[in-house]
């Protein structure tokens, strides 16, 4: 145990620290540091700095970290896109988007429909477009679009589907059917009615008469005509016409110049051409001197001068005349007989199309006029080439019809019933089916008198203008003379019912005035 606590002696005396004299003065707080006293430097915390300024060694952590979230957002959206990618491919070709003017197809041929697909398409045959309720059609197709455009009007307050089958994407992929579907609108219609006793109205209303407008009032009116967007108003004053358009509400009227004074009739529009024509003779007008029934285009806007129809560089004077649906082209026979056609949008010269006493009709999407020749033959005439045929006989033959009106899928032919001595004895309008097939549509008695029959533009309505007790119906005095009384009446062709009677006459519809 002794040696033990030396041992521990000589273990603490090794190890313990040698003594640091005390100062004999005081120290203050503040004052210099006393030699041989330990010196405290006050606590300063440590800075959150940038590591990276800490450490110029040491990769910035943050951009790191920007770097990988950038990386795994663009990974996401890389397998967000090819899972759309392949899906895409696993479904084939959609619709992105539908174009269609439902209310102009009901007015006019040659409106359409285009299908715009989410991407781009292989090549697409016709035969593969389809529409029901059928009517016909020529199909455009490039890039993601397909178009479809009607040769015919539509009828209204129908249900259109058009369906694409077996459409592929440009880059292969599996085949989808691509189908839409829209509804045309009801129609509506325009009138004339005059008063001898007050003013003449122009009125539009809806095909029960139910809901009829005034748009336009008058003295004395002429004719008319209307456009998609326009109507054309021939009115007289101080014994001569003035041609006015406006909106088709009556709106924004102006006057068109005329080749000078005097008066207009037989007025048309041409839809597509943007053109009014009319005969026009002045009105100081001898054997001498002045310009009779010559045929005058001009553009419905006012912006150029009337453009008179010459033939062999002299202006002629025109028997009848009707402008070539869907065109600009205008179709005539002057006073010697000639029948001509000329393309008031091209330079090209007046066409000689030989010898005819009237013009029936043209058919709208055909480029096919019905014309009668001299010897009193109807034959149906290709424009387009100058071919032409004997126009088929009805199945019943209700004998030779005093007019004919062409609408798609058939003809309305006015016929008249005559005794043994050749007297009248009754009318009446016939519908002819183009494979034809004969109905009648309205039977008059004698005592009356169809003045006029015309087909809606697809066709689905007929206008038969009617003047009944004819002996009791004096005829007014305007340069267009019709019975003071006038009705319009309304057919539905294909259940052949009457649908209503109006007052008034000049149809909308029709593209001529009725003929006295």
């Amino acid at each position: 145990m002794a040696a033990f606590e030396a041992a521990a002696r000589d273990d603490v005396e090794a190890t313990a620290l040698p003594s640091v004299p005390l100062p004999t003065e005081p120290v203050s707080v503040g004052a210099a540091p006393v030699a041989g006293a330990v010196t405290f430097e006050p606590y300063t915390p440590p800075t959150r700095g940038n590591p990276a300024e800490d450490d110029p060694e040491r990769e910035p952590a943050r951009p790191r970290r920007f770097g990988l979230t950038l990386a795994a957002v663009l990974g996401v959206l890389v397998l967000v896109g090819a899972g759309l990618g392949i899906v895409g491919l696993l479904q084939g070709p959609r619709i992105s988007e539908v174009q269609v003017d439902a209310a102009q197809a009901i007015e006019s041929s040659g409106s359409r429909v285009i299908l715009t697909a989410n991407q781009s398409l292989a090549e697409i045959d016709p035969a593969q477009v389809s529409v029901e309720p059928a009517v016909p059609f020529t199909v455009d197709a490039s890039g993601r679009g397909v178009g479809v455009r009607f040769t015919v009007p539509l009828d209204d307050s129908t249900t259109y589907t058009v369906t694409v089958a077996d459409v592929v994407g440009a880059g292969g992929g599996p085949a989808a059917t691509l189908t839409t579907s829209f509804e045309t609108p009801a129609s509506s219609i325009f009138l004339l009615r005059r008063d001898v006793d007050g003013k003449d109205t122009i009125f539009r209303t809806d095909l029960s008469g139910e809901k009829a407008v005034a748009v336009f009032e008058h003295d004395k009116i002429n004719d008319f005509r209307a456009t998609s967007t326009h109507l054309v108003v021939a009115v007289e004053e101080d014994e001569s016409s003035r041609l006015i358009v406006m909106d088709r509400d009556g709106g924004d009227q102006r006057d068109l110049k005329l080749p000078g004074d005097g008066s207009v009739g037989a007025i048309q529009v041409s839809e597509r051409g943007g053109l009014v024509g009319y005969s026009y003779s002045d009105r100081k007008l001898s054997d001498t001197e002045g310009r009779a029934s010559v045929l005058v285009t001009q553009s419905l806007n006012g912006g150029d001068e009337p453009q008179i129809i010459e033939v062999g560089g002299q202006e002629a004077s025109v028997f009848v005349w009707q402008f070539v649906p869907d065109s600009a082209a205008v179709l005539f026979i002057d006073f010697d007989g000639a029948l001509s056609l000329v393309d008031r949008s091209a330079d090209t010269g007046v066409q000689s199309l030989g010898l005819a006493a009237t013009i029936q009709g043209i058919s709208r999407g055909t480029y096919t006029a019905i014309v009668e020749r001299l010897d009193g033959a109807v034959v149906e005439l290709n424009l387009a080439d100058g071919t032409e045929q004997p126009l088929a006989a009805s199945d019943p033959d209700y004998g030779t019809a005093t007019s004919i009106t062409p609408f798609p899928g058939g003809t309305l032919r006015h016929v008249v019933a005559r005794d043994d001595a050749g007297l009248p004895v009754g009318q009446a309008v016939i519908r002819v089916d183009d494979d034809g097939k004969a109905t009648p549509l309205v039977e008059v008695a004698s005592t009356d008198s169809i003045l006029q029959a015309c087909a809606s533009p697809s066709g689905q309505y007929a206008a038969v203008v009617i003047a009944p007790d004819l002996a009791n119906n004096p005829y007014d005095g305007m340069l267009l003379p019709l019975p003071e009384n006038v009705e319009t009446h309304l057919i539905d062709m294909d259940s052949g019912e009457e649908m209503v009677a109006l007052t008034g006459f000049d149809a909308s519809w029709c593209q001529t005035a009725p003929r006295f």
